[in-house]
C-alpha cells in the first residue's frame, strides 16, 4: 500500500529555494527577453493588408514564450511564499516578480493599442490566418478590451504605479497574517492551523478558537481596514479615470460572463434559499442547540469527527476518480508520486489552498494545509481538479491557456463532487452516509450562502467607497449585514471581521474573488449530470469542454458542450434541484435516525 510524502518537491522547478542559482539566471533571462520584447513591440508597424501577417504572428510567438516564463517564475515564488511565511529573500522575490509584472503588462498595453489601429476589415481577415485563427478569440478579445481602456501612456503609469501602491497593499496583507498567531492549548498557532480548528467537532472548542479567532483579527483590523481601502481606492480610482462606473465591469469581463447570467443565477439561488434554511434547522438538532452560529455551519456533526491520514486521503481520492475518469486518477497518482503537493501541517505556512501551474516545466503544484478532517479530503480533491484542469491544456497555445477563476472552479468543484457523491453513496452505516451528505449539502451551503454574503458585502463596499475611506467599524457592520441576509437571519451569531480574515478580500489579481466560486460550482452540476447519464464516453466530452475554457465566452461554452442558456432561469433551476435532493435525503435520514434514538 503506498504511503505518501505530504510535502512538495519545488527543487526539480528550481533547485535552491529562494537563494537559487538557477532561479537567478532564469530571471535574467525573462529580462533579457522583455528588453528584446519591448523593441520589437515598438518596431512593430500594424498591418496594412491581410498579407502582411508574418510580423504579427512572430510577435505573439515571443510574446506567448514571454508570457509562459513569467508564469513560471511567478508560480514558483507563490509556492516559496506559501510554504514559509518568514522567508525574507521569498519576499524580496515578490517584489521582483511585481517589477517584472509592471514591465510585461506594459508592453501588452503597447501591444494591445496597436492592435486596435488595425482597420477593421484587415483584422477580421489576418485572424483566418491559419497560425493566428487559434487563437483568434483571446486576440479580439484584447483588441476590444484596449478600446475601452486610457491611452499607452496614461494605461503604463497605472502600471508602475501598481507595483507599490496597489499590489503592495495585497502584499503588506500577506506580510501581517505570516506574523499573526493564536495561542491555543498551550502552543502558538500559525492562522492556516487555527484556521482548521474552527472546525473542530466540540462546540466549546469551536466557540474558544473562534472567539479567539475574532479577538486576533480584531487587534489588526486598523491595519487590515488600512489595506483594503487603498487597495480598493487604487482599483477605484484606475476605472473612474477609464471612465468605468460599474465595480462589476472588470470581473465580470474577466470571467468572460455577462451581468444577466450573473443576476440570473444569485436569482435562482435566492429561490431556494428556504430549503437551506431547513437543513440549517435539522443540523442544529445534531449539535445540540437551538439556533447555528456561524462556526457550526462546517462543523461536523455528532460526537466524533471522521478523519484520514493523508495517504489513506490520497487513496480515497483516486479509488473515487478512477470510477469517473482513468485519466484523471492516473494524472492524480502521478501527483501524488512526484510529490507536487504540499499539505504538511505545520507552523510558518500561510492560511488557505491553491493550485499553480508551470507552464515551462508542464507541472502543477497544489498547497494546502492537510490535517485529516473529511473536509480536508474534499479541499485535497478540488485543488486536484485544478491541475487536471491545466494538465489538459499544457499543449495548447499558452494564449488559450488563459482561463477565467469561474471555469476554473467548475472543474475544481466537479472532481469535488465526484469525490463527495461517490463517498455518500458507498456508505453502509446509516450514520455515516448521514455525516458524509452533511459534508456534502454544507458545501452548498458555502457557495449558496457564505460566497453570497461575501459577494454582497464587496459590491456594497466597493459602491460606499467611491465617497471616501469606510471605517473598520462600518466593514464590521457591512459584513454582518451581508451574512445576515445571505443567510436569511438564521443563524445566531456572525463573524464581522470575516473582511480582514477572509484572504480574497486583499488579492489584487482578481477583483470580487467570489461569485465564480458558485458559478464553478453549479455549472460543474450540469457537466456531472451529463457524465452520469454518458458513463465512460464522458471522459472525451469532458476534456474537450476544459480545452475550451480558455477560448471562449461562458454563454458560449455552455451552449456548445451542454447545450444550455445561462441566461435563463432552466439551468439553474435544473441546478439547484440536483443539490436540493441532497438535503431532502439529509432531513429524511436525519429524522428516522433521531427518532430511533
Amino acid at each position: 500500500m503506498n504511503t505518501y510524502d505530504p510535502t512538495w518537491d519545488l527543487e526539480v522547478i528550481f533547485s535552491g529555494g529562494s537563494q537559487s542559482e538557477e532561479l537567478r539566471n532564469y530571471i535574467g533571462v525573462i529580462e533579457d527577453k522583455l528588453v528584446d520584447l519591448q523593441s520589437l513591440v515598438e518596431r512593430f508597424m500594424p498591418p496594412k493588408i491581410p498579407e502582411q501577417s508574418s510580423d504579427l504572428t512572430s510577435l505573439v510567438n515571443r510574446m506567448e514564450d514571454v508570457s509562459m516564463r513569467i508564469r513560471q517564475f511567478s508560480a514558483f515564488v507563490s509556492c516559496l511564499t506559501a510554504q514559509d511565511t518568514n522567508d525574507k529573500h521569498a519576499s524580496r522575490l515578490t517584489a521582483v516578480r511585481s517589477e517584472i509584472g509592471a514591465k510585461f503588462k506594459n508592453i501588452q498595453t503597447q501591444f494591445d493599442q496597436k492592435l486596435v489601429q488595425i482597420e477593421e476589415s484587415t483584422w477580421k481577415s489576418l485572424l483566418l490566418d491559419l497560425t493566428l485563427s487559434e487563437i483568434a478569440f483571446v486576440l479580439e478579445e484584447r483588441r476590444e478590451k484596449a478600446k475601452d481602456k486610457l491611452d499607452i501612456e496614461q494605461e503604463s503609469i497605472i502600471n508602475n504605479l501598481a507595483v507599490d501602491g496597489y499590489h503592495g497593499w495585497g502584499q503588506m496583507y500577506d506580510t501581517i497574517v505570516g506574523k499573526m498567531k493564536i495561542e491555543h492549548k498551550g502552543e502558538e498557532l500559525s492562522i492556516g492551523q487555527a484556521s482548521n480548528k474552527l472546525n473542530a467537532a466540540s462546540r466549546a472548542e469551536r466557540k474558544e478558537m473562534f472567539d479567539k479567532w475574532q479577538e486576533a483579527w480584531e487587534a489588526q483590523s486598523d491595519l487590515f481596514s488600512e489595506t483594503l481601502n487603498h487597495l480598493a481606492g487604487f482599483r477605484l480610482q484606475t476605472y473612474k479615470h477609464r471612465g468605468w462606473d460599474n465595480p462589476l465591469k472588470e470581473p465580470l469581463e474577466y470571467n468572460r460572463m455577462s451581468e444577466k447570467t450573473l443576476n440570473t443565477m444569485w436569482g435562482v439561488i435566492t429561490k431556494y434559499k428556504p430549503y437551506y434554511k431547513k437543513f440549517l434547522k435539522e443540523k442544529a438538532h445534531w449539535l445540540g442547540v437551538e439556533k447555528l452560529s456561524i462556526y457550526d455551519v462546517h462543523a461536523p456533526i455528532g460526537q466524533s469527527e471522521q478523519t484520514m491520514d493523508y495517504s489513506e486521503g490520497a487513496r480515497f481520492i483516486i479509488d473515487q476518480f478512477k470510477e469517473f475518469s482513468p485519466l484523471m486518477a492516473q494524472f492524480t497518482e502521478q501527483a501524488f508520486e512526484k510529490r507536487w503537493i504540499e499539505a504538511e501541517d505545520r507552523p510558518g505556512k500561510r492560511p488557505g489552498g491553491f493550485c499553480t501551474s508551470f507552464p515551462h516545466s508542464k507541472e502543477t503544484r497544489i498547497f494546502m494545509t492537510y490535517s485529516g478532517t473529511l473536509s480536508n479530503v474534499a479541499t485535497l480533491a478540488h485543488e486536484l481538479g485544478h491541475a487536471y484542469h491545466q494538465h489538459v491544456m499544457n499543449d495548447l497555445p499558452i494564449l488559450n491557456q488563459g482561463y477565467a477563476m469561474n471555469v476554473a472552479e467548475t472543474a475544481s468543484t466537479f472532481a469535488e463532487m465526484i469525490v463527495a457523491d461517490a463517498a455518500v453513496k458507498k456508505a453502509q452505516d446509516p450514520q455515516e452516509k448521514l455525516t458524509l451528505l452533511e459534508d456534502k449539502v454544507q458545501r452548498s451551503v458555502a457557495f449558496f450562502m457564505n460566497i453570497h454574503a461575501r459577494y454582497l458585502f464587496e459590491l456594497r463596499f466597493y459602491n460606499e467607497r467611491k465617497s471616501g475611506t469606510v471605517s473598520k467599524e462600518r466593514l464590521n457592520e457591512l459584513m454582518v449585514e451581508a451574512q445576515e441576509e445571505a443567510y436569511q437571519d438564521i443563524l445566531e451569531e456572525y463573524d464581522p471581521t470575516f473582511w480582514s480574515s477572509k484572504l480574497h478580500f486583499h488579492i489584487t489579481g482578481v477583483p470580487f474573488y467570489n461569485f465564480p466560486y458558485t458559478f464553478g460550482y453549479l455549472f460543474s452540476l450540469g457537466i456531472y449530470a451529463e457524465a452520469l447519464k454518458e458513463g465512460e464516453g464522458f471522459e472525451e466530452k469532458y476534456i474537450a469542454l476544459l480545452q475550451d475554457t480558455g477560448s471562449m465566452k461562458v454563454e458560449d461554452l455552455a451552449m456548445k458542450h451542454l447545450k444550455v442558456n445561462l441566461e435563463e432561469e432552466k439551468f439553474w433551476d435544473q441546478a439547484l434541484q440536483q443539490c436540493l435532493a441532497d438535503v431532502d435525503e439529509f432531513i429524511e435520514l436525519s429524522k428516522h435516525l433521531r427518532a430511533g434514538e
